[in-house]
């Protein structure tokens, strides 16, 4: 049987980067947390797990060694073109929610996902 589990993140302004994460991944926040250096999400299916920032004196200075890949274009085989449509859409989304689009990445000739930073310059992918 799977564990329930949190995905813990730190953060200058928890409250900030919660209110991107919601937003980027359909979240809400969860109900009666609300701690002034912190902040957490919940799937509301149930299905994902919670994610928690907690405010941290230090800043970021080396690139992730975990990130989110947000997955639009479903489970393979796809219709490459739709899948690149839903890509692209999304990233434009979550530019205008204060994201960074850093690059495309392409296997060969296949377009394969999109690089972005958050708010907090914390690296994520669009697939």
């Amino acid at each position: 049987m799977a564990m329930h589990w949190t995905l813990g993140c730190d953060a200058a302004d928890p409250h900030r980067l919660a209110d991107f994460w919601s937003r980027a991944l359909g979240y809400l926040p969860e109900p009666g947390y609300d701690e002034p250096d912190g902040a957490s999400i919940i799937d509301p299916d149930g299905r994902g797990p919670a994610i928690g920032f907690l405010r941290v004196p230090e800043g970021k200075t080396a690139k992730n060694r975990l990130h989110i890949d947000i997955r639009v274009a479903g489970e393979p085989p796809w219709d490459l073109p739709e899948r690149g449509r839903l890509i692209r859409a999304k990233v434009g989304d979550l530019v205008a929610l204060g994201a960074t689009e850093v690059r495309e990445q392409w296997y060969g000739t296949e377009f394969g996902h999109v690089q972005m930073a958050d708010p907090e310059g914390n690296e994520f992918c669009v697939a």
